[in-house]
């Protein structure tokens, strides 16, 4: 494993309130490898929701493909968080202190891997992680509405 791209996103329905992400690993050529969406409760903002799936997408990276793998390689964060994106490339300032705390999360991660930059894509490039959020929404909603 060389270059891997990773895309993320993540959403609140309320904001803050329910939230889930939605994580797409794609190989060299873009092909998907690998999808996850997963609910991660309540009271939570979008942002909450963005830098989770970051965190999500890295741990499983390592995960899946271990530690070794991930030295040598090379990953592309791409999502469609402006905000998000900027303050992980340094470029917005980070003044809450729960979104620093995710700050230093990803930084934490990303020193076990050969690089991880973050680009910021319009949001009709991340639909299958927009998809993959609303499905663990709608799938969490249809699950308390059963009786």
């Amino acid at each position: 494993m060389k270059k891997i791209t990773i895309y993320t996103d993540g959403g609140s329905r309320g904001n803050p309130g329910k939230a889930a992400i939605g994580v797409v690993f794609c190989n060299e050529r873009d092909q998907i490898i690998k999808k996850y969406g997963e609910y991660l409760g309540d009271g939570l903002t979008n942002n909450d929701a963005e830098y989770n799936a970051v965190i999500f997408a890295l741990k499983k990276f390592k995960a899946l493909f271990g530690k070794a793998i991930a030295e040598t390689s090379e990953v592309e964060v791409k999502s469609d968080s402006e905000l998000m994106v900027e303050q992980l490339n340094g470029e917005y300032k980070l003044l809450e202190p729960r979104i620093q705390q995710f700050f230093i999360e990803i930084w934490n991660l990303k020193i076990d891997f050969k690089s991880v930059k973050f680009k910021h894509i319009p949001r009709e490039k991340n639909k299958e992680a927009d998809k993959l959020v609303n499905e663990a929404l709608d799938g969490e909603a249809g699950a308390k509405t059963l009786f």
